[in-house]
């Protein structure tokens, strides 16, 4: 018997190789088509934010929608933020604080997740990707960043008929942030002035606008 499982453990590494890197070509594939073909979005979501713990530290919700490429709007409901960006500047709104602060997109997507969604980004040439399984309903795709600069070490991406439909991250702090896509509308027509932005009048701003933006 000893005999058998050694020789069945010794065989399984050559197999497992194959399988995984089968995995690993269906879990790329999966995130190319999700988002190869995918000109705009809009949907509501959920966030939680969870310690090394896994205590929550914080939960939020709202509504998203992005025009690729570069073009994206986060609204979130309480606390009450808004994150807008037109492809060259990002605007942060705290409502509760009356603060605007202003970042060049480049600077503030570049090797993030954003960049998948926004089509900003080179898939295969900043992410390792592999099979992450199937969980929640779900069939998982693991994204790991080439950069080791950044500030997030893991991307899990769960799709379900083709969709995104959930997304976590874990950074290097040990945090993981969950969202999850609701009534999502693939495609949808938006407006240009989704997109853009102006400082409601006595919030204080921070930083300011690159040149070219709306």
């Amino acid at each position: 018997m000893r005999v058998f499982l050694v020789s069945f453990l010794l065989a399984l590494p050559a197999h497992a190789a194959t399988a995984d890197a089968a995995g690993d070509a269906d879990a790329l594939r999966r995130v190319e088509q999700a988002f190869n073909a995918l000109t705009s979005m809009r949907a509501e979501f959920r966030q939680s934010v969870t310690d090394s713990r896994g205590k929550l530290v914080e939960s939020a919700e709202g509504t998203m929608s992005l025009a690729r490429p570069g073009r994206f709007r986060w609204d979130y409901r309480v606390p009450e933020q808004i994150i807008v960006s037109d492809g060259v500047t990002v605007w942060f709104h705290d409502v509760e604080l009356e603060q605007v602060t202003i970042r060049e997109a480049a600077d503030t997507v570049a090797g993030t997740p954003a960049m998948l969604l926004t089509g900003e980004g080179d898939l295969r040439g900043e992410f390792d990707v592999s099979d992450g399984g199937t969980a929640q309903g779900l069939t998982w795709s693991r994204l790991m960043p080439r950069r080791a600069d950044g500030d997030f070490r893991e991307l899990r991406l769960g799709f379900a008929e083709g969709q995104l439909r959930r997304m976590t991250l874990l950074d290097r702090l040990g945090q993981t942030t969950e969202i999850e896509f609701e009534r999502v509308e693939r495609n949808p027509r938006l407006d240009d002035s989704t997109f853009r932005f102006t400082p409601p009048p006595g919030v204080d701003v921070v930083g300011r606008a690159p040149a070219g933006s709306n």
